[in-house]
């Protein structure tokens, strides 16, 4: 909480101001996680890092995004106000790889990328990693005082740091799973499009982890907010796009057709309170739609665009599965997460499971 009595005070003139270090190469690490500071900023100003861990028994590479909410209005992003729902300093527990499970446990056998180079982006601007820069928000308050803030979207420039690091530190990885959570798996989608096309030669898997429910009318107030126009790339699959037209499902899409050596997927949970919270917050009415048919078209519109989609479905309302343990104890029509995951990764080819298929349905956990 100091870190941000600072930031009020004026004193992140020094963080803007802050050029871009010289980042450390590889051969530069330590053993186990490293974090890397940058130049970068979060949402209030605070300083940005990605984390890096570098394998002897591997080149293949795992690329995760990390979630945590998202803000695009002031009440949001302030972090003296409320709702407070986003992650906003790069260096909190939960933007720590070294407190994760899942694809994180190193100590399972079963993990299929545990020997794995693995680089991790922490969540920190509020805008599912695709931010497009400096916004200015204002409200007023519940004393009716008016409140202005200045909060940095700079998801794009931050990732854009860490593609870069990527780009220069590894040359030809064998193989690259690229992944997110949440929020995560939105900035997952739209990146693994990039780093697809980096590495033309190189087979490149996207596992997107519980954000397949955002298909609503109301989401252009928030790409609007977040100004994701304007750092689209230059690709024909965007053509026209604007933060009025495009949709989550467009980054699948772009992504996908764009590069032939990547193949996508996502997990979602039908019931997932998580994404029907955060469509309520963007302006659906509760009992207006319904979550497992939101994921459901979402899937049909992504499978009638591209050709290598997959998905998992799982019953219950658990938000995201790959940093929990439940990635190895989740089953469903009597496969595991873990094993579809495992398959999808040496093959880039897997069934689709859904718990529609499960005589318990679809409402509660497997």
């Amino acid at each position: 909480m100091s870190r941000f009595i600072i930031v009020l005070s004026g004193l992140l003139i020094f963080s803007q101001a802050a050029a871009q270090p010289e980042l450390p190469t590889l051969d530069e690490l330590n053993e186990g996680w490293n974090s890397i500071p940058t130049g970068g900023l979060c949402s209030s100003g605070t300083p940005f890092q990605f984390y890096v861990k570098d394998s002897a028994d591997s080149d293949n590479l795992l690329l995760y995004f990390n979630g945590g909410g998202a803000c695009w209005f002031g009440q949001a992003c302030d972090l003296n106000a409320q709702p407070n729902v986003h992650s906003p300093f790069a260096d909190m527990p939960d933007n720590t790889p070294g407190n994760f499970e899942g694809l994180f446990d190193l100590n399972r056998s079963d993990n299929p990328v545990r020997d794995y180079d693995m680089v991790m982006v922490p969540y920190c601007t509020g805008d599912v990693h695709v931010g497009g820069g400096e916004r200015q928000y204002s409200y007023q308050n519940s004393a009716g005082e008016e409140v202005s803030l200045t909060t940095y979207h700079n998801g794009y420039e931050n990732s854009s740091t860490v593609l870069e690091w990527i780009y220069a530190n590894y040359s030809a990885p064998e193989k690259i799973v690229i992944a997110g959570s949440s929020a995560g798996a939105i900035g997952s989608s739209f990146y693994s499009g990039l780093v697809a096309e980096q590495y033309s030669s190189t087979s490149v898997i996207l596992i997107a982890d519980a954000a397949g429910g955002y298909n609503s009318p109301q989401l252009p107030v928030t790409l609007s907010a977040w100004q994701t126009a304007s750092i689209l790339p230059d690709w024909p699959e965007y053509a026209g796009e604007t933060d009025d037209s495009l949709t989550f499902e467009d980054f699948y899409i772009a992504s996908a057709n764009h590069n032939d050596n990547l193949v996508i997927s996502q997990y979602n949970a039908a019931e997932d309170e998580v994404q029907y919270n955060f469509s309520y917050l963007i302006g659906d009415a509760p009992g207006s739609f319904s979550l497992p048919e939101r994921i459901f078209n979402h899937y049909v519109e992504i499978e009638s665009a591209v050709d290598n989609f997959y998905h998992f479905t799982a019953g219950g309302a658990v938000h995201t599965i790959l940093r929990s343990p439940i990635f190895y104890e989740y089953e469903v029509e009597g496969i595991r997460f873990v094993d579809w995951v495992s398959e999808l990764i040496n093959s880039g080819r897997v069934s689709d499971v859904s718990c529609v298929n499960e005589a318990s349905g679809c409402k509660n956990a497997p």
